[in-house]
């Protein structure tokens, strides 16, 4: 009984570490964004600097994710796992202290670590959690996505409430990462390397390969551009509409609110279907309705915050299903490493480029309306690829 007892206290140990860990893979970007009018000012950044500091960690993810399964072979998930959280910890302490280059350097390592997290966390869902894995992974999800919309929401007002300014607003959220870190120490005498012949092992075939895993890494590109595209643009957007600052800022925490819930739902319901295809249906509809009440909905409000609140649902349940198609679609943990890495890596590339070219196309036309041309595009990408991505199929041609 004491067995059983210590086995379920680890499990609930190692489930409370991949939250927490959870916790950190967006908060550190959401967190800076609504600083920048501060930082710009206290450091006399230019906007092309202060634009940089959001594609930053774009460039992190999209350049170490395809090698973080192999450091993973090399090292043992668990290890990697912690490393990046210190990376994390040690990123978010230094960058609010030291001018440009510690911000510049400090936000590369929090790249470096949330590109990690990203790769490795449904690996390990799928290692540990193997007949759990919609729940796990919409834990993490949520997890992730809450902590974020907190972070984006309550950092102004810790700002100018405590009195430390911006770079006390970034230290609070730097706790969050020192609490992971604590959690997740446990975790390293369960470390192991890949070894042959394991669970683990590693893939016979490059994953870069599979036809399947360039339509997943392309879905995984789409739903990314969709978002960074809407966090970056949407408020802008909106007050070119009529909206006051105020109104617009809510409209996008309410995006983020559509988001939430069903980065927790979606992956329970898709880990019981054959198919994912309904799912793609479904949120492909809500994405070009919701665009649509974007383009035709100026100066009707709450036509807007519908249109809103439904391309968060779709952006997360895109986002939840994406995660659960790393899992679904591989046999081993180590292959769902090697496809979440080569999805990730493209993925999060197309997407830095996704609100730069939403800019560039905004001032070449003077307006918003053909810009919002690439959410349209990209939503029809992601049906076209989720429709065989959501098909029963594993990346390597194995049927389930």
């Amino acid at each position: 009984m004491d067995k059983e007892k210590k086995l379920a206290r680890n499990r609930i140990v190692l489930v409370i570490g991949i939250l927490l860990v959870a916790a950190n893979l967006r908060a550190p970007i959401t967190a800076l964004s609504p600083l920048f009018n501060y930082v710009r000012v206290d450091l006399s950044l230019s906007n092309t600097v202060t634009g940089f500091l959001t594609t930053l960690p774009l460039l992190a993810f999209a350049g170490l994710s395809p090698f973080v399964s192999k450091l993973a072979y090399r090292w043992g998930m668990e290890f990697i796992v912690f490393f990046a959280t210190c990376l994390m910890v040690i990123g978010s302490i230094i960058r609010p202290f030291g001018g440009i280059p510690l911000l510049l350097f400090g936000t590369l390592l929090i790249g470096f670590a949330i590109a990690v997290g990203n790769v490795l966390l449904p690996s390990l869902i799928k290692k540990e959690f193997p007949f759990k894995m919609g729940l796990m992974t919409g834990m993490y999800s949520i997890s992730m996505n809450v902590c974020a919309m907190l972070a984006s929401g309550l950092s102004v007002p810790i700002a100018v409430k405590s009195g430390f300014g911006w770079q006390g607003a970034l230290v609070v959220w730097s706790v969050f990462a020192i609490i992971a870190l604590l959690f997740w120490l446990p975790q390293l005498k369960y470390n192991q390397k890949i070894l042959p012949n394991s669970v683990l092992q590693q893939p016979k075939q490059s994953i870069w390969t599979s036809p399947l895993a360039w339509k997943i890494t392309l879905f995984m590109g789409m739903q990314s551009t969709i978002f960074y595209v809407m966090v970056a643009w949407l408020p802008p957007l909106l007050i070119s509409q009529g909206m006051d600052s105020t109104q617009a800022g809510f409209m996008l925490s309410l995006f983020q609110l559509g988001i939430i819930p069903f980065t927790f739902i979606v992956p329970i319901i898709a880990s019981k279907m054959k198919s994912q295809r309904p799912i793609v249906t479904i949120l492909t509809v809500l994405l070009l309705s919701g665009t649509a009440g974007l383009l035709f909905g100026s100066g009707h409000v709450w036509l807007i915050g519908t249109s809103v609140f439904i391309m968060g649902v779709a952006s997360g349940a895109a986002f939840s299903v994406c995660m659960m198609f790393f899992s679904l679609r591989t046999s081993t943990a180590a292959e769902a490493a090697d496809l979440s890495g080569m999805a990730q890596s493209i993925g999060y590339l197309l997407a830095a480029a996704g609100p730069t070219l939403f800019g560039g196309i905004h001032d070449m036309t003077a307006s918003y309306t053909i810009p919002l041309a690439i959410i349209i595009v990209a939503a029809i990408l992601l049906f076209i690829t989720g429709m065989d991505a959501g098909r029963d199929k594993k990346v390597f041609g194995i049927r389930r």
